[in-house]
């Protein structure tokens, strides 16, 4: 179920979301150039874990191989810090909507997520091409 397209757009859709909430979050929690700092390096900062940081079956190759919960932790903690932003932000009903998706993601990728957590390599992006 992982490789559904409308779960792999909604999994972008988080992906950009919790990007955005970062950036937005390091604007709003400073002043002077801290701002700009934050607001910049916060993004920037997660989006580069994300990417080094990946289980060897990826649909890109992996910087840095790790772990399947070693993935699963990192993913977890980016997106909880953002669900924890938007929350002492004031967003109460943003956070709790991008929490509740966040859930039903990964149960509907229950595949990929049971892997990771068996630290099983995970095939589902392999084709047969």
């Amino acid at each position: 179920m992982n490789t559904n397209p409308i779960n792999l757009a909604v999994r972008f859709l988080l992906e950009i979301a919790m990007l955005i909430t970062l950036g937005y979050w390091g604007w709003h929690v400073n002043t002077g150039w801290l701002q700009y700092t934050a607001a910049a390096g916060l993004p920037i900062i997660a989006a580069t874990l994300w990417g080094v940081f990946r289980i060897p079956n990826d649909p890109k190759p992996a910087h840095v191989a790790v772990p399947g919960i070693v993935r699963l932790l990192l993913e977890w903690m980016l997106f909880g810090v953002a669900v924890l932003a938007l929350f002492a932000m004031g967003y109460f009903a943003l956070s709790l909507i991008m929490g509740i998706t966040l859930k039903l993601h990964y149960i509907v990728s229950y595949d990929r997520t049971w892997a990771m957590l068996q630290n099983k390599p995970y095939n589902g992006f392999k084709t047969n091409s």
